[in-house]
Order: structure tokens, then C-alpha cells, then sequence
């Protein structure tokens, strides 16, 4: 098992990843994250933007996904998500 560590969640939803897992993950200012929830867990993933489809792949088999709806999900997600803004 990797590193565990735990963290509060702001006002905002906003997390600060603890440094032992950014370092074990080689996450610096700018990374771009995946986050993938699962029967009650959240997994995240430092993700090349240009390689977005490559990295999904594990979760999207995981999910049974296809490239498609994996990149349906993330726009559906940015919309939602710009209408809360």
C-alpha cells in the first residue's frame, strides 16, 4: 500500500493534496489531476493533458467506458461546472 494521508476540505471544495503524496506522485504547481470516484472512493492521477486518453484507460476498462464517453463525462463536467461559476 502506498502513502495514506488525510486532509480538510474547504468552504469552496477545495483540498490541499498533503506533500507526501504530491511527492510520491511527482505533482508540482500546474499538474493537471485526474479524479475518478468509485463505489464510495475518489483515485487521482497526474495526467499529461495531450495524453488525457492513454491515462484514462485503466479507469475507463475499470468503468467500462469508452473513449468517447470518457471525454463526454469531462465536458458535461466543465459545463456543469461553469454554470454553478
Amino acid at each position: 500500500m502506498g502513502t495514506v494521508d488525510i486532509a480538510t476540505m474547504s468552504e469552496r471544495g477545495q483540498v490541499a493534496i498533503p506533500a507526501d503524496i504530491r511527492k510520491e506522485l511527482g505533482l508540482a504547481k500546474g499538474d493537471k489531476i485526474l479524479f475518478v470516484s468509485e463505489q464510495g472512493a475518489a483515485h487521482i492521477k497526474r495526467v499529461d493533458p495531450e495524453d488525457f486518453l492513454t491515462s484514462t484507460e485503466p479507469f475507463r476498462k475499470m468503468k467500462k467506458l469508452n473513449e468517447e464517453d470518457t471525454v463526454h463525462l469531462v465536458h458535461a463536467f466543465r459545463k456543469k461546472k461553469r454554470r454553478r461559476s
